[in-house]
């Protein structure tokens, strides 16, 4: 530990920049400016850049600056489980999300609201007759509903009006939808099989320099990008490697520290770990990596 490590205090540049720069060279703080870098650089060089989201990612309403990524053409690949397309949908249709768990479950009306479950239901059956993802079935939804409360909070439909592939890994049961008498277990399975396809697709734009970012989910991303990872890895001569990988959330799970963090980047490449409550972390990350790039 070196004096000249040691974080500094404002002084006359104010800039965003600037506290990044003031943070302490150590642990943490250091891996948070290599994290910044990884991504900056790899926007740079047009590599992959894939974000993982778990549902309370979107429920603490970080979708604005996730939206802000993609439209910059930093991230590349949206994959999210059940859970956040859920929040996603509703937050964009009706103007709020999330419930009472407890107190709805205690008289059995918990997720038990007919018009989410309807519609999202009825786009996955409308994704499987047309051969689309549940990601893109479900942008389709969105830009064809008759109105919406907050579009341009819906990083669905901007990934949809983008063109920025968007995937979502359901589980079966696991899911207040597929508590609705309109539930399709055909459509939900096809839709969702599609997109795992397209997200091994997409994890081959990793290698040499790409980032994957697994944000708030525990188990469902971690286990479904180690099996995507696995297939492209199979398909094209062990690629990609050189990636980087990060681990972002509130506190330490073993998949994602295992199927993220650590498995993929034995070989090559390098893993991180930053434990942090998303609604500050993800925006000082966002922040960043602009300012990172704007200066560059």
């Amino acid at each position: 530990m070196s004096a000249s490590d040691f974080a500094q205090p404002p002084g006359d540049d104010r800039s965003f920049a600037a506290f990044v720069r003031a943070l302490p060279d150590v642990l943490v703080a250091r891996d948070f400016r290599k994290v910044v870098a990884a991504i900056a650089e790899a926007a740079r060089r047009e590599r992959g850049v894939v974000i993982m989201l778990g549902g309370h990612i979107v429920k603490t309403g970080l979708a604005p600056v996730l939206i802000e990524l993609m439209r910059r053409r930093i991230v590349t690949h949206v994959a999210m489980n059940g859970s956040a397309a859920i929040h996603d949908y509703e937050v964009a249709r009706f103007g709020a999300t999330s419930e009472d768990v407890a107190a709805g479950l205690k008289d059995g009306t918990f997720g038990m609201a007919d018009e989410t479950g309807r519609e999202m239901n009825d786009a996955f059956t409308a994704g499987m007759r047309a051969e689309r993802g549940m990601g893109e079935a479900l942008g389709i939804a969105l830009s064809e509903a008759p109105a919406l409360a907050n579009p341009e909070l819906s990083i669905l439909l901007a990934a949809y009006r983008l063109g920025v592939p968007a995937t979502v890994h359901a589980a079966l049961g696991a899911e207040i939808i597929h508590q609705h008498p309109a539930a399709n277990g055909a459509a939900i399975g096809d839709t969702s099989h599609r997109d795992f396809r397209r997200l091994s697709h997409s994890l081959g734009t990793l290698d040499d320099g790409g980032v994957v970012l697994n944000l708030g989910s525990a188990m469902i991303m971690p286990e479904v990008f180690l099996k995507a990872l696995t297939i492209a890895r199979n398909l094209h001569d062990g690629r990609p490697q050189g990636l980087t990988s990060v681990d972002l959330d509130m506190q330490r799970h073993y998949r994602p520290r295992m199927n993220v963090v650590q498995r993929p980047t034995l070989q090559s490449g390098k893993g991180y770990e930053i434990t942090g409550h998303h609604e500050i972390m993800v925006p000082l990350l966002v922040w960043a990596v602009l300012s990172e790039l704007a200066g560059s």
